[in-house]
């Protein structure tokens, strides 16, 4: 008898701890995603909700480290070395912590990502803490948010929202010195195979306002490089760059080539980019 009782509790036991009730977290996980420069940047966190609670200084605790979201503490990671605000960061995967005040947000990089929350912190495992400004916008943030903004070629803002606290950082990534790297190893240095390696490299040195004179060059060669298959965007580069180098009519004639080229291939922006540097030009 006792067995079957035993068996029977037992059996109970397990079927209680199989059949729950499928329900939605409180504090659903996000993942974020995108490219800085050329780090990959992914931040994994929890979305708590105000929920009509108090945010600054409640949810978000004054002077006390905070798990930058809900449950467990939100994760960082970089595919390759980064800055933070001007601070070095090697390629890795980092917990994010915050510790707010209503006008300054220190951010905290920890090398510990066991911790659930904030418990068992220790600030002997930090890698880097600096502070931010915080503001606080009019516009309402009902779900905690973070999220990216402000990109340019090599960096781009993470943003942290929540109610009408707002802080942000800045991530950066050393693009310059590695396409450089790249450009004297496959063209400088080297004879590409493909030839759009030369347009790549044209447009590279276009962007960052470096020698017009051999990025014409190499403008030339991916064209050169196409044989028939002409390129409306190849000749677009080449008319910017006639430009630059106060190349006036030579410039108005290739863009005028462009405009022929997108036509035919169906691309109405192209067309207008190149009838704005004719007009600029005249």
């Amino acid at each position: 008898m006792r067995r079957i009782q035993l068996t029977l509790i037992a059996l109970t036991l397990s079927v209680c701890a199989i059949a729950q009730i499928k329900m939605p977290p409180p504090s659903p996980t996000f993942e974020l995603k995108g490219t800085v420069g050329l780090a990959e940047v992914k931040v994994v966190y929890s979305r708590p909700s105000a929920k009509g609670r108090e945010v600054a200084g409640n949810l978000i605790p004054y002077n006390e480290v905070w798990r930058t979201g809900a449950n467990a503490s939100t994760k960082i990671t970089f595919s390759t070395d980064v800055k933070l605000n001007g601070n070095a960061v090697p390629a890795g995967e980092y917990a994010l912590y915050t510790m707010f005040t209503e006008e300054v947000a220190t951010i905290i990089l920890s090398k510990n990502l066991t911790w659930w929350g904030s418990l068992g912190y220790d600030a002997k495992d930090d890698l880097l803490r600096f502070e931010v400004p915080v503001k606080h916008p009019s516009s309402h943030y009902e779900t905690f948010t973070m999220s990216f903004s402000d990109f340019t070629r090599s960096s781009a803002n993470l943003n942290m929202k929540w109610e009408h606290t707002k802080a942000m950082f800045t991530i950066e990534s050393d693009v310059d010195d590695i396409v450089m790297a790249d450009i004297k190893a496959q063209v400088i240095d080297a004879t590409p195979s493909n030839p759009g390696v030369y347009f790549q490299a044209a447009g590279y040195y276009y962007d960052t306002e470096r020698d017009s004179k051999q990025a014409l060059a190499w403008a030339n060669k991916a064209i050169e490089g196409s044989g028939e298959q002409k390129k409306y965007w190849e000749y677009h580069l080449k008319a910017k760059l006639q430009a630059r180098l106060g190349m006036k009519s030579e410039a108005i004639a290739t863009a005028k080539e462009s405009i022929a080229l997108a036509k035919t291939g169906g691309n109405p922006d192209y067309v207008r980019l190149n009838e704005k540097l004719i007009a600029d030009l005249k």
